[in-house]
């Protein structure tokens, strides 16, 4: 495995308004110094945690997808995060995974967050994508699904585990015990990325976004003001750990039914 740059971008989202997000986000990503492999946005980056999906949603031919493909083609990298999308009269929470040639894979929200209740506007999603990028298998989670180990298991399946967030500062200390949590019982490196500052229902949001190695140590962090931070993955050294101490082999085997 070669060496992977990754950029996560923790940053305030403006509530209800894609077009004023997605400028700001043009500014962040224009403002990354160095060439990267990845760019990770956090979780509902057009929007904020909102229920309200039908005012909200957008389709996979609309605005943010083709801006999502117009920076992977023009910076050269992958990028990913969420946005309401509406198919076939159901809303999904939805990661968004656009390659460097601007090729689209997705990943549905599985476990809907019923204190807020999304499950009651949101339709869950049933795969488990892994998406390949310069050698890596990296694996998408959003925000609650972090709290699912069985969701979020793999054996030797994946390399990076990337958690997309919109995580509220009043349930901080879950967030930073499990993303190392699921890098060390992964054998993988694990990028958590939430957002800031207060959305339009006063939710408050502490960031805290991090990388994780696959000892379940910090790579990188931030605290909660706004932080963009690249990074370069060591694959050699993750694959050397993986043959010296090859606990995977040694993992539980279970099936999803659902």
């Amino acid at each position: 495995m070669q060496d992977l740059r990754i950029s996560i971008i923790q940053s305030a989202l403006h509530w209800h308004d894609a077009p004023a997000n997605r400028a700001h986000f043009d500014g962040l990503i224009a403002d990354i110094k160095a060439p990267t492999d990845l760019i990770v946005l956090p979780e509902m980056f057009t929007t904020g945690f909102t229920m309200d999906a039908a005012a909200c949603s957008e389709t996979m031919d609309g605005n943010t997808v083709a801006w999502l493909k117009l920076l992977a083609l023009d910076f050269e990298t992958a990028i990913c995060g969420s946005l309401i999308i509406e198919e076939e009269g159901r809303y999904y929470n939805r990661l968004i995974w656009m390659s460097p040639e601007g090729q689209l894979s997705h990943y549905d929200k599985r476990h809907l967050f019923r204190m807020a209740d999304e499950h009651e506007y949101f339709s869950a999603g049933c795969e488990r994508p892994v998406f390949k990028l310069n050698g890596w298998r990296i694996r998408p989670l959003i925000c609650y699904d972090l709290r699912f180990p069985v969701w979020s298991r793999g054996t030797n399946e994946f390399d990076l585990m990337v958690v997309i967030a919109n995580w509220p500062a009043a349930r901080q200390s879950a967030w930073q015990i499990l993303l190392p949590a699921r890098a060390v019982e992964n054998q993988c490196y694990v990028a958590g990325v939430n957002r800031i500052g207060s959305d339009g229902n006063d939710v408050r949001y502490a960031g805290d976004s991090a990388l994780f190695d696959y000892l379940g140590k910090p790579v990188v962090t931030c605290a909660d003001q706004p932080c963009t931070e690249t990074v370069t993955l060591n694959g050699a050294a993750l694959e050397r750990y993986r043959e010296k101490f090859p606990a995977w082999l040694d993992a539980d085997q279970f099936t999803l039914t659902s």
